[in-house]
């Protein structure tokens, strides 16, 4: 393992001290709280610069920004609209994805709330669900069986959760906004009952460029590989080594039409989807993969991605 994924595996691990030990909880968060409100007083730009040396390795040029992940944080930091927020919002895109979709690409809505106290077994259905937040990235709570959940824990972690705001690290100003809700979504598995592979398909200027798909994402041998719009492997690791090779989805075609209907308006934009036995569900839509700090193993394929991504039609406020 690189040095770089040690020490996110790390921070990974210490955040989920802090996210999920009631221990570890109560002793760092007056800590925690003093550093989010310093956090808060430094400008959206000095926070994005200070982030991007700390990730990346070399400081980022927004004057003559090259790289995706510095395109990535450019649009970031300038180009801020009110969907944004909307696509952001884990629960308010549903009426976008059907608008511009339609309702059967929808994984079946089960319940929401803004109250972590109805979190209950009494509350939630029978069949397989996944709890979580409209607002963060954090994951979720799979429920199979409900005697097998400790639902006091449960609700003492959104509780905490519904505090959070992914803005304030990230500046990722999408998140800002949103008013947190638990929502409780129905649990799609393959046949096998496996979770399916989660396509991540990004778009620039409204075509699809590349897929990235997390392989056995829920194993410690998980991998992630890049596609090209034929499905050819590409030499580029983002973040993480490859993983097996997955064979092409039966659905691809349908994939590009639907991420290319939902990305044309849109500079950039990661389009999510499940392929169940060829079934396409909607996963999410997210405006900036690894919020622009995610680094690649090849230096040039960051660079050939920024080359296809034209900011000059956007003026910089």
């Amino acid at each position: 393992m690189s040095t770089d994924l040690r020490k996110r595996d790390f921070r990974k691990r210490l955040s989920n001290v802090y996210r999920k030990s009631d221990l570890g909880y109560y002793l760092v968060r007056p800590f925690y709280l003093i550093y989010e409100f310093i956090l808060k007083m430094i400008p959206d730009e000095a926070v994005v610069r200070s982030s991007f040396k700390k990730h990346m390795g070399y400081s980022l040029d927004l004057e003559n920004p090259t790289t995706l992940n510095e395109k990535i944080n450019w649009l970031k930091l300038y180009h801020r609209k009110k969907i944004h927020t909307t696509i952001a919002d884990k629960f308010k895109v549903r009426a976008y994805i059907k608008e511009k979709i339609g309702e059967q690409y929808l994984i079946p809505l089960l319940y929401e709330t803004k109250n972590p106290d109805d979190i209950r077994p009494e509350n939630l259905p029978d069949i397989n669900h996944i709890i979580k937040c409209n607002h963060d990235s954090t994951g979720g709570v799979i429920v199979i069986d409900k005697s097998n959940i400790d639902w006091k824990r449960t609700r003492r972690r959104f509780r905490r959760l519904l505090k959070l705001n992914h803005y304030v690290k990230t500046r990722e100003w999408q998140y800002k906004n949103i008013e947190p809700r638990i929502i409780v979504e129905k649990l799609i598995t393959n046949a096998d009952g496996s979770i399916p592979d989660d396509y991540k398909i990004h778009c620039f200027h409204g075509k699809v460029v590349f897929f990235g798909v997390d392989v056995d994402r829920h194993l410690e041998t998980r991998g992630r590989n890049l596609y090209d719009t034929n499905w050819n492997l590409l030499p580029c690791n983002w973040g993480r080594p490859n993983g097996r090779d997955l064979p092409k989805p039966e659905n691809l075609d349908e994939m590009i039409t639907l991420a290319e209907k939902l990305a044309k308006d849109f500079i950039y934009l990661r389009v999510d989807f499940y392929s169940v036995e060829g079934r396409t569900y909607f996963g999410e839509l997210t405006l900036h993969q690894s919020s622009g700090f995610r680094k690649f193993w090849q230096k040039e394929c960051d660079e050939k991605f920024g080359k296809l991504l034209n900011l000059k039609s956007i003026k910089k406020p």
